[in-house]
C-alpha cells in the first residue's frame, strides 16, 4: 500500500472509529512514516545526548536489500509480516520453511500482534505503536502471497488486468519494459506497485506456477474496515462503552467510490484527492484538513545541526515530541514482533 492508503485512509479510518482529529492525525503520521523511516544512524546532541533510531524502510534499489538479515530485519516485521499459511499458534504448514514467511491478510499472526498494541494503550507512544502496527496489518492484505525474504515465491507471470475495465493495459508488457531477469525476488518487486494500487483488479501465476487472482479494490475495503474494527477495540481498552462495527455503508461506499474512480499510477496524486474529499467533508466525521510531510516530525524534534561537529542542537521537548516517540514505538513493536510474536508460531527472523 501507498500514502494514500498508509495516511490518508488510516486517518478516515480512526476518525470513523471514534478518535478526534489530533489523534488521528498522530496514528495516521505514524501509519505512513513506517515508509519513509529509512535512516537507522545515532542521533547525537550538543549537550552529548544520544538517541539511537532503527529503519522501518529500505528503498528497493539501497543495497541494504542484498543482505538478507537486513531484509529480515526491516522487510518481515514492518512490510511482508509472516502469515505462517493462516494457521494459529502450535501449528506449522506442510512443505518448504518459506511457506511460514507468506504474506496472509488478517492472518492469526497479525491479530496476535494487533492484539498487542491494543493491549499496551498507556504509554505515551501507545497512540505511535496503534498506527505502526496498522501499517504492518493493512499490509498483510495487499502483500499477501508475497514473503519479505529472496525467494523465488515472489516471481510472477502472465500478470493480466480482469474485470469490466483496463486501466494499465498489458501488465506483462509492462514489467517486461521495465524490469530484466536480475531484479531480486524480495517482497513484490517482480510484481512492481500492482498490489498496491486500490483501484486495479488483475491475475498472474506465481513463482510456484499457481493461478492468483486479486481485486484490490475489495482487498482495500477489508482492510479498512478491519483497520477502522482494531481501533474501536483500542478505544474500547478505555472506554467499555464504545461498540466495535467497523466503517458503516454510507462512509465506506465514499471509501470504495474512491479507491475505484482514482486510477493514477501515481501515489502522490490520489493522496492529494483523499485530503480533498476529506476537506470537502465527504465522510461522516465533517470537514477536515490533513497534510503529511515526511520531514515535520523531526524538523519539530530536532533543533539546528551542527555540520562541523556533527550534532542537534538538544530541544527541551525532544522527549516528548512525536518523532521521538514514533521510534520508541518502532523498536518495541520490532521486539516485540520478532522476539515474541513470530516465535510463538515457530518461526524464527533476523
Amino acid at each position: 500500500m501507498q500514502i494514500d492508503f498508509h495516511h490518508a485512509v488510516s486517518y478516515v479510518a480512526a476518525r470513523l472509529a471514534g478518535f478526534n482529529h489530533t489523534e488521528a492525525d498522530i496514528i495516521a503520521y505514524s501509519a505512513q512514516y513506517v515508509d519513509d523511516a529509512a535512516d537507522s544512524s545515532c542521533i547525537r546532541f550538543s549537550n552529548d545526548a544520544h538517541y539511537q533510531r532503527i529503519s522501518s524502510a529500505h528503498k528497493i534499489v539501497d543495497l541494504r536489500n542484498l543482505d538478507e538479515i537486513n531484509n529480515q530485519l526491516v522487510w518481515v516485521p514492518f512490510h511482508f509480516l509472516p502469515g505462517n499459511c493462516g494457521m494459529g499458534q502450535g501449528q506449522s504448514p506442510v512443505g518448504d520453511f518459506i511457506i511460514k514467511f507468506v504474506c496472509t491478510g488478517n492472518s492469526p499472526v497479525a491479530r496476535s500482534m494487533l492484539s498487542a498494541a491494543i493491549q499496551d494503550n498507556n504509554k505515551p507512544y501507545s497512540l505511535h505503536r496503534l498506527g505502526v502496527t496498522l501499517h504492518v496489518y493493512a499490509d498483510t492484505w495487499a502483500h499477501q502471497g508475497f514473503a519479505g525474504v529472496i525467494d523465488d515465491i515472489n516471481r510472477i507471470d502472465n500478470a493480466r488486468e480482469t474485470g469490466s475495465r483496463e486501466v494499465i493495459g498489458d501488465l506483462q508488457e509492462f514489467l517486461c519494459d521495465i524490469m530484466d531477469n536480475s531484479i531480486m525476488p524480495l517482497g513484490h518487486a517482480c510484481a512492481q506497485v500492482f498490489p498496491d494500487l486500490p483501484f486495479l483488479q488483475w491475475e498472474y501465476r506465481n513463482g510456484w506456477g499457481h493461478p492468483v487472482e486479486r481485486n484490490n479494490t475489495d482487498l482495500f475495503c477489508e482492510a479498512a474496515d478491519f483497520m477502522c474494527r482494531a481501533m474501536q477495540e483500542y478505544r474500547k481498552g478505555r472506554d467499555p462503552g464504545v461498540v466495535v462495527s467497523g466503517i458503516g455503508a454510507g462512509d465506506m461506499a465514499v471509501v470504495r467510490n474512491l479507491f475505484e474512480t482514482l486510477t493514477q499510477k501515481e501515489a502522490g496524486r490520489r493522496h492529494s484527492e483523499w485530503i480533498e474529499a476529506v476537506r470537502k467533508g465527504l465522510f461522516s466525521f465533517g470537514p477536515e484538513r490533513i497534510s503529511y510531510d515526511e520531514d515535520a516530525w523531526q524538523d519539530q524534534a530536532l533543533g539546528m545541526f551542527d555540520e562541523e561537529q556533527g550534532v542537534y542542537e538538544y530541544k527541551g521537548g525532544f522527549l516528548s515530541s512525536n518523532w521521538k516517540l514514533f521510534h520508541d514505538a518502532l523498536q518495541l513493536h520490532h521486539f516485540t514482533v520478532l522476539r515474541d510474536i513470530l516465535p510463538a508460531y515457530g518461526i524464527c527472523a533476523g
